[in-house]
Formats: structure tokens, sequence, C-alpha cells
């Protein structure tokens, strides 16, 4: 396979990326440590970190010549909606950047659908409605902050979530 992407000039994958069915590369570039970044149409690829769905990156930065990318994690759903929380975040210098940071810029914030800070006892929640990569619809995901009462976050996520099917 690989003397066909050398004859349609596409990037050779680096090893452990493999490719669902109905996915493709988007963006190639190399880390300055070592490894590739691979933007798919599904998520990105890290060294070492494997694939992260688009729609479970909370943030993603381009500053300096260094990527940026929190990824969240599902904690629990409740009545449809997820609850997320931000893991710690991925930093790696980018030696030949090229259209990794846009494609990046573009997929991440291209699955937002909606979202809304509110404010909730002990700091605040951002529901956000998100399409997922190969999925029809819309998921509602809810990313408390620091601080927030969990019990209060559960019953405010069930109500919007419920408000929403309705």
């Amino acid at each position: 396979m690989r003397w066909l992407d050398r004859l349609l000039r596409r990037p050779a994958l680096p090893d452990g990326v493999v490719l669902e069915p109905e996915e493709h590369v988007v963006a190639v570039a190399d880390v300055a440590d070592g490894g590739q970044v691979v933007a798919t149409s599904r998520g990105l690829w890290l060294p070492d970190a494997g694939r992260l769905p688009w729609h479970l990156i909370s943030k993603a930065t381009w500053e300096g010549g260094a990527l940026r990318v929190t990824p969240a994690r599902e904690v629990e759903t409740v009545e449809g909606a997820v609850l997320i929380a931000d893991e710690r975040p991925h930093r790696l210098r980018l030696a030949t950047p090229g259209r990794v940071p846009e494609a990046v810029h573009k997929r991440v914030t291209g699955s937002i659908r909606s979202r809304h800070h509110r404010d909730l006892p002990g700091g605040g929640a951002w529901f956000v409605q998100r399409s997922v990569a190969g999925r029809d619809g819309v998921i509602l995901q809810v990313r408390p902050d620091p601080g927030t009462d969990a019990d209060v976050v559960r019953q405010v996520a069930r109500a919007v979530a419920q408000r929403l099917r309705a």
C-alpha cells in the first residue's frame, strides 16, 4: 500500500494509524520531537495517544509553532446528556505544520453546533451541542467548571436534555 501512497503523492501514515473505511486524511505534520500528527475526517491522531475524535477535543490552539490540544473524556451519561471532563493537554511543537493547525481549528469548531455557559452553585457549566463525525444528529455535552456542585450539574443536564428532546 505504501507504493500506492508514493505513486499518488499521499503521505505515508505513521505506524499505528489505521483508518476506518470512510475515514480520510486531511493533513499531516511532523512533530519536532519525532512522530507525526495526522488530522483525518474523524479525528486527530497524536503520537503515543492514538486518535482523539473531534467531538472529544475541548480546546485546540496554535501558538509559537506549537499545537496544544485539550482532550475530554466522557464521565457519565444523564438522560442523553454526556458529562465530560478535560484531561491533561498535549503540547506538540510541529516541525512542519503544513495545513494541520488550520484543519484542527476547522474540525473542532465545525463540530460545535451551539454552546452556552450557565452559572451554577459553586461555578458553572458549558452546555455544548456537537456533531460526531460519521454519525447523524448531535449530542449534548456538559463540561462543569471546577468546584461546581456535581448533583446540580446532573439535575440541570437532565432538564436540558429533556427539553432538547421535546
